[in-house]
């Protein structure tokens, strides 16, 4: 998701929960005891307040909008949820931006309402008991001050793109707008002729009324995020790539485009079917590849993602996929929202704190679809770019990567979620082999489906497939900051025919006990040692027939760290 290094907070305790699944309260409920130990032992005082869902959850939204001919107002609309009530209650009080509100109905019979100050909250005629299902209908207009961006492509033609993430949506629809808010959702959408619209889910139908207008309806069968419900509204050229291995995928694009977005989006297809080969099928109805605005590289909303009008513009000094004749950026760019559609929008990260869940996966995932297609060397480059955009990153911020107290949610876009993520799963993959890896992982991706998922969730899934204790690697990779940092010194003892080592870690902080391999490279031959630390300072003696010329720390780039060598 959305490519840039730049995040979401409300009313409320820590967590919220939102799904037609009953699993998700067990799943929850963990999340916010997993929360609860790390902020007992990790003497954390500051913590970032999250919507709570405690009263009601949306189940479905209908959201029906005319847009005017020149895509710059919502002439009129109107947003129906339907509210399963969870605790006895006598308003309801929704995420809303700026919009005016017109009239507000329960079950179609009208009711009292305050609009102010981003909320609005709605009152209900009579209390309503837990397990109560109601319709709240919402009508309004206006110009949305954001979420949904009303502009021109870059033809200089009329756009309206839904850009939601982390909390924009209620910009546009009154909403329970918090990530584990998940829900269906309905699209029905009025506009002028000529103009083509795209949103979440199966386009229903498309009707043509006596003025010429369009009404296109759109249905989400399966439960998103609020952040990745969306329109897109344009004078698109659509295409449908030759090949798409069976997927029902799609390009819209602003015409200029229309020439190079088969090209630019080659390795669309084969992502997704690396992908639902790799963990499972692909979990929507379609994929719908639209360049528009937004103001990331890449919005991943659930099967309709949104890139950068920028997406093809060519740079000469850009590295080229071997394999797509492209640039490999777009490649990896393309995969990483693809890979999306099951980390972040299937399986939605419980909290903010929990956002490497989303964005590691996906630039990891990134990574693994340049190492099929473009070879092991792209796959490696692409690792160590990541490990100094990380590097860079926490000399100048020393977090952890569950962060329960950044306030500003943009800056929770940060090379601790992307790329410290994406090493934290190269390392349990290393660690664990990729059988168990990969095994684990569509374990983890099955139990939370069109669910929500805490890093205990993760965790748990990959211990049942390795039986492997990940308790202290967790602990120190993912609620722990920083990285290991090694001084190494090594010396050939001619008597006892041998190599000592002394590895020591030198970073701030507790030890990492991951296991260091270290390669002894000799005249003759070359040997591998693993080093597993116990504390801060290992001494090892190694035999040797022959005295190396060079030793190397980590040869397979296995491990997130820096390294010095003293000969």
């Amino acid at each position: 998701m959305k490519l840039r290094r730049a995040c979401r907070s409300e009313s409320g305790s820590l967590i919220s929960l939102h799904s037609n699944n009953p699993c998700m309260w067990f799943q929850v409920a963990r999340a916010v005891v997993a929360t609860l130990i790390l902020l007992a032992t990790s003497e954390v005082f500051a913590v970032r307040r999250e919507r709570t869902i405690t009263t009601w959850r949306p189940l479905h939204y209908s959201v029906n909008i005319t847009l005017n001919d020149r895509l710059s107002q919502i002439v009129s609309a109107e947003t129906a949820v339907e509210v399963l009530v969870l605790k006895k209650l006598e308003t309801i009080d929704f995420d809303f931006g700026d919009l005016t509100t017109d009239r507000v109905a329960i079950d179609d019979s009208p009711v009292r309402f305050s609009h102010r100050n981003g909320s609005l909250v709605v009152s209900t005629p009579k209390p309503l008991n837990p397990g109560t299902r109601i319709t709240v209908t919402i009508a309004y207009h206006g110009e949305p001050k954001d979420g949904l961006i009303l502009t021109k492509d870059k033809d200089g033609r009329p756009s309206a793109i839904g850009d939601n993430w982390p909390n924009r949506v209620h910009q546009w629809i009154p909403s329970l707008d918090h990530p584990s808010a998940k829900a269906t959702v309905t699209f029905t959408v009025t506009t002028a002729p000529g103009q083509l619209v795209v949103a979440n889910g199966t386009l229903d139908r498309v009707e043509t009324v006596p003025n010429g207008n369009r009404i296109w309806t759109y249905n989400e069968t399966v439960a998103v995020p609020p952040y990745c419900m969306i329109i897109a509204v344009g004078d698109f050229a659509r295409l449908q790539p030759l090949s798409s291995s069976g997927y029902s995928l799609s390009y819209y694009v602003p015409r200029s485009d229309d020439a190079v977005a088969e090209k630019g989006f080659s390795s669309a297809a084969p992502a997704l079917q690396m992908f639902s080969q790799l963990v499972a099928p692909y979990p929507y109805e379609k994929l719908a590849l639209i360049v528009g605005a937004t103001r990331f590289g890449g919005m991943e909303n659930s099967s309709a993602i949104v890139f950068t009008p920028t997406l093809f513009n060519r740079n000469g000094n850009a590295d080229v996929s071997r394999t797509f004749g492209i640039p490999r950026g777009t490649v990896s760019l393309v995969a990483h929202e693809i890979a999306h559609q099951w980390f972040g929008d299937s399986v939605t990260e419980s909290t903010w704190s929990d956002l490497w869940l989303s964005e590691g996966f996906a630039t990891y995932f990134a990574g693994l679809f340049l190492q099929k297609h473009d070879g092991e060397e792209a796959f490696q480059n692409y690792m160590q770019s990541a490990a100094e955009k990380y590097f860079a990153y926490e000399k100048k911020m020393l977090t952890p990567v569950f962060d329960p107290e950044t306030e500003d949610l943009f800056k929770l876009l940060n090379p601790n979620n992307y790329e410290k993520g994406a090493w934290i799963l190269h390392m349990l993959r290393s660690r664990l082999g990729d059988e168990k890896f990969f095994r684990g992982i569509r374990t983890y991706f099955q139990a939370h489906k069109n669910s929500v998922a805490s890093s205990e969730d993760l965790r748990a899934a990959l211990e049942q497939a390795s039986a492997t204790n990940l308790r202290p690697f967790f602990r120190r990779w993912v609620y722990d900051s920083g990285h290991p940092k090694y001084d190494v010194t090594w010396s050939w003892n001619k008597k006892r025919r041998g190599v000592t080592i002394q590895l020591s870690q030198v970073q701030d902080g507790d030890l990492f006990e991951d296991p260091v391999e270290i390669l002894l490279v000799g005249p003759k031959s070359s040997r591998t040692i693993t080093i597993t630390p116990r504390v801060k300072q290992t001494v090892q003696f190694v035999s040797s027939n022959e005295q190396p010329t060079r030793i190397q720390i980590d040869p397979r780039g296995l491990l997130l760290k820096e390294v010095r060598i003293k000969g």
